[in-house]
């Protein structure tokens, strides 16, 4: 293989592997928003319910936000069902019942305690329980080190 043609294959594949990198940047979601996805209800009670509940929902992109924070256009989906189904006389436990089981766990603030959560729910507990474990321990070798030195 001559230098040129080793050239050209070196350029061709950095520019393969260029471009390859630069297709995430053009992934836009082309798609117009939701209609519920930034426009509330009409019904001023029915969207402080509808609110209520998208704060209490986790936005699956930015997992930092609640869906009635995020931008992401998952969350706009998520706030256009939810208003939908306020709009439609769900209640909205049914609402967080249909996204949990559509997403899982993870999509609410306050996941339910089970067999999966349930380091979730006693790790700080557990971690307070070993840390006051060894520091009762290393107190009491403290004293009884003091007691045989006098």
């Amino acid at each position: 293989m001559g230098p040129c043609l080793r050239r050209g294959t070196w350029v061709f594949g950095l520019a393969v592997l260029l471009s390859g990198l630069c297709l995430p940047a053009t992934a836009q979601d082309r798609l117009p928003p939701a209609p519920y996805a930034y426009q509330q209800l009409k019904d001023p009670a029915e969207e402080a319910k509808a609110k209520a509940l998208m704060e209490e929902l986790r936005c699956l992109v930015c997992q930092g936000q609640s869906i009635a924070d995020s931008d992401a256009p998952l969350a706009g989906d998520m706030r256009h069902e939810v208003r939908s189904k306020i709009a439609a006389g769900e209640s909205p436990a049914a609402i967080k019942t249909w996204l949990v089981a559509r997403y899982g766990n993870w999509v609410s603030y306050d996941p339910p305690f089970d067999g999966a959560t349930a380091l979730l729910w006693f790790g700080p507990l557990l971690f307070l329980a070993v840390g006051g474990w060894l520091a009762f321990g290393r107190f009491r070798r403290g004293e009884s080190e003091e007691g045989s030195e006098g």
